[in-house]
């Protein structure tokens, strides 16, 4: 990591892509229909659930860590895919875990992401 400010700046877009993320769960709570629905209501809220706990201790954390940090959220839209834009964010959030958060216990909250995501993903699939 190049400096503290960027560090900083880099952690706070991860962490404001992450709420953007929980919403447009919801988005897709929302718009879906059809056989199989009810259920991916329940795995989507599950997993809606879990990811503001865990987001919420990510941030407390990062917080005790480098201080307040200046977080935007992102313009959330629904996606296309739903599968394939979990199975992206998924993928993002194993690119930048290492590279922005190095403690063990961040880590440990990032491993609690990718179980909600992968539960998520492994429902999903199942009703298809």
């Amino acid at each position: 990591m190049a400096n503290t400010k960027q560090s900083k700046n880099e952690i706070a877009v991860f962490l404001g892509d992450l709420i953007s993320f929980r919403s447009s769960l919801k988005l897709i709570h929302w718009s879906i229909t059809g056989k199989g629905s009810y259920e991916a209501h329940i795995s989507l809220d599950q997993a809606i659930d879990s990811l503001v706990d865990i987001t919420d201790r990510l941030v407390e954390t990062t917080f005790a860590l480098k201080g307040t940090l200046d977080i935007t959220i992102p313009e959330t839209t629904r996606p296309k895919n739903h599968i394939k834009h979990i199975e992206d964010f998924y993928n993002k959030v194993e690119k930048q875990r290492k590279p922005l958060f190095s403690e063990s216990f961040s880590q440990s909250i990032i491993d609690d992401i990718q179980e909600a995501i992968q539960q998520l993903l492994f429902r999903l699939k199942r009703l298809e």
